[in-house]
């Protein structure tokens, strides 16, 4: 698996990309092509081109979630799709994976609307969806783990905002959180876009899913952003216990708590343009 960032925080030293705070990875598996998350604006297209990735042939658009940091990018993606048939120029109509809430719009009093800006019904004219709470096979070896089971008591408990689903606005603990993990000789890498399920929760989840203790990576927000000391405590106790190879952490991942993750475990930057390859 080959796995391009093609949207961060940050950008990498000498590399002239956009960066913003969002996630967009650009991932390629056997003979299937996706995005994990598509940023805020149109800035991952951008990168992509600068990058030479082509954009066409996507099989596959996977949202973490329904956030806007992570969703937003659905307008430029289906504007570009659209002046490619214009253009007569042909192209792949992905399918969209996601849970069924990643659709529903949030709010939160003082900024507004933090949810998707393209509805689960105009994304369905631009696109196939399969929303799912169960995991979702993308190849023999690469898996969407659905909804999150939250077994710890240190993560995923503060609500952020309203969601409003079909009964009424509720208190949102973003239970539509999820993630990928592909399966290596090495252990399981696992790639997340904001954590909010909580990233011990989703590494559990991750290893029953696929039948592997071991894990190679781990990619992605941590949702480790100005943590509580029994939420940065309990990740460093479960992440050196669990000790992987390396870890990614970035996106919502706050320098302090980078440094303390940094002292258990082996833990690599992350910027726009980066590029992993796992077996």
């Amino acid at each position: 698996m080959k796995l391009t960032v093609l949207i961060d925080n940050n950008t990498l030293t000498d590399r002239y990309f956009y960066g913003e705070p969002a996630v967009s990875y650009f991932i390629e598996e056997e003979k299937i092509r996706l995005l994990f998350d598509v940023g805020y604006s149109d800035a991952f297209i951008k990168n992509a081109q600068k990058m030479n990735i082509d954009l066409s042939d996507l099989n596959f658009v996977v949202l973490s979630h329904g956030h806007l940091d992570h969703t937003w990018g659905l307008g430029p993606l289906i504007q570009l799709f659209t002046e490619w048939g214009i253009e007569d120029i042909k192209y792949l109509r992905p399918t969209v994976i996601a849970h069924p809430f990643a659709f529903l719009p949030r709010r939160i009093n003082t900024v507004g609307q933090i949810g998707p800006l393209v509805s689960e019904k105009e994304a369905a004219r631009h696109f196939r969806l399969r929303l799912s709470k169960e995991p979702v096979w993308l190849t023999d070896r690469l898996v969407f783990l659905g909804e999150i089971e939250r077994k710890n008591d240190f993560e995923a408990k503060n609500p952020i905002g309203k969601i409003i689903e079909s009964d009424g606005e509720k208190d949102d603990y973003v239970m539509d959180d999820s993630a990928l993990a592909y399966q290596t000789p090495d252990g399981l890498v696992i790639i997340t876009g904001c954590s909010h399920a909580g990233i011990c929760n989703i590494i559990e989840s991750a290893k029953e899913i696929c039948g592997d203790d071991r894990v190679r990576d781990v990619i992605g927000g941590f949702h480790l952003l100005k943590p509580s000391r029994a939420q940065l405590q309990g990740t460093l106790e479960f992440l050196k216990k669990l000790s992987p190879v390396e870890i990614h952490p970035c996106h919502c991942t706050d320098l302090s708590s980078k440094i303390a993750l940094s002292k258990v475990v082996d833990l690599k930057e992350v910027g726009v343009g980066l590029k992993l390859e796992y077996e």
